[in-house]
């Protein structure tokens, strides 16, 4: 208690400066995964994809970032196990964000997309081991986290696969592909309304007031999903394109039509990203600051101060705008050639996979189920088509996140115990 009432404020603003640090992290690699698809397939220039996604990304941290957040990120340590040593929560936390920004910047530089998830995660984890012992981590968490690296890479990945193979029987394949995309293409486009609209809903939208049952929201879906659908129809249906072109342009144009539908499900990704991921840089923080304020009382949610969620909306902003182009280049041409169409297929899955998690309650790294995605989409065009070399590195960073954030943690906690203790 004594560390508390000495240095409360300089923790406060040494936790907002690390806060800040894991947001820039937190844009930097993960937000570049809503946009990579869109700038690898040229449907936007790398300058266009971070205004739209620094837009998004801000809107949906700062209007839908919540008031109220999990002191520790999926439960995945219990804070009653630091109710005789609230000091040791404070610096640990400071220490997991530290840890947690620095792994994220490293990889970020590399071009690596790893899990901003599990990154905070195992940095959590570590100072907790070495400060209360192994009996405040839930271990039983770790099993749904590993897990996820090849569960939910798989889901997205065949569900990418059948994407792009419809695609390709029912509107490239075809005689006249232009005919089929206005036969076809309101399908599609309902179908990325629905899911879209699902994870707005669900994910986006659920701290603003908007208390919406599971069936309300499927049913609200549906009614917006086919107005658009009808809407889509009559755009479609009113385009009009020399019928004496070759193949190739027809191609070039239905390709057009695809681009147009990744940008929205890209742009809803984003909000939806920037509403729930933003938690892994307020949610240490927001504990810090309660637990200063309260003089050392812990609480498992914490109401978030005015000032906590434009820190976390400002620094995710600047870091997609100043680092984020490395790792939307190895997400967007790296694994794989995309088409715009291949693109969508690759975000629709990813999209349709986040909302089968929300609703089964499965772990998942947006990260990781939009890389199985692509592959997915890859291995449509055989194994030839995915750059082996790219993906194994990829996998390698997954591997190491967890260990890398949690000895950064641990050396940094001992490194401020020794300071502030």
């Amino acid at each position: 208690m004594e560390m508390i009432a000495n240095y409360g404020t300089t923790l406060v603003l040494i936790a907002a400066a690390f806060g800040f640090l894991m947001a820039w992290g937190i844009g930097a690699n993960d937000v570049a995964n809503a946009m990579g698809t869109s700038v690898g397939t040229r449907s936007l220039t790398i300058r266009q994809a971070i205004i739209i996604a620094m837009i998004f990304e801000f809107a949906g941290a700062y209007l839908a970032g919540g008031e109220v957040t999990s002191t520790i990120k999926d439960g995945i340590i219990d804070t009653m196990a630091f109710s005789g040593h609230p000091e040791w929560l404070i610096l640990g936390m400071i220490s997991a964000l530290l840890a947690a920004g620095i792994w994220l910047v490293v990889a970020s530089h590399y071009g690596w997309p790893v899990s901003t998830t599990h990154s905070i995660i195992g940095a959590i984890v570590g100072f907790a081991l070495v400060s209360v012992g192994a009996e405040a981590v839930q271990w039983g968490k770790f099993g749904g986290i590993v897990g996820s690296w090849i569960i939910t890479p798989a889901i997205s990945g065949l569900l990418a696969y059948g994407l792009f193979i419809s695609v390709q029987k029912w509107i490239f394949n075809t005689e006249n592909p232009l005919n089929s995309a206005r036969k076809v293409g309101p399908v599609y486009i309902f179908l990325t309304a629905m899911v879209i609209s699902i994870v707005t809903l669900q994910k986006g939208l659920k701290h603003v007031g908007l208390h919406l049952s599971t069936v309300e929201s499927l049913l609200l879906s549906l009614a917006i999903s086919l107005l658009i659908g009808l809407l889509g129809w009559f755009i479609i249906q009113r385009l009009r394109f020399n019928p004496e072109a070759d193949s190739r342009m027809h191609y070039t144009n239905v390709e057009k039509v695809f681009a147009v539908l990744m940008i929205v499900t890209a742009c809803a990704m984003a909000f939806a990203h920037g509403s729930n991921d933003v938690a892994n840089a307020i949610g240490p923080l927001s504990a810090v600051v309660s637990t200063v304020s309260h003089a050392g009382e812990i609480a498992a949610k914490t109401r978030i101060d005015w000032w906590v969620l434009p820190l976390g909306a400002v620094g995710i902003v600047l870091g997609l705008a100043i680092m984020g182009h490395k790792v939307m280049a190895t997400v967007g041409s790296g694994i794989t050639q995309l088409t715009p169409s291949r693109g969508f297929a690759a975000q629709l899955a990813t999209a349709s996979t986040v909302v089968i998690a929300s609703g089964t309650g499965l772990p998942i790294s947006t990260t990781q189920t939009l890389v199985g995605a692509i592959m997915g989409v890859g291995l449509a065009r055989g194994i030839a088509a995915i750059n082996l070399g790219v993906v194994r590195n990829i996998v390698v960073s997954w591997v190491i996140t967890l260990p890398a954030g949690a000895l950064l943690a641990i050396v940094i906690f001992y490194l401020l115990r020794w300071m502030f203790l």
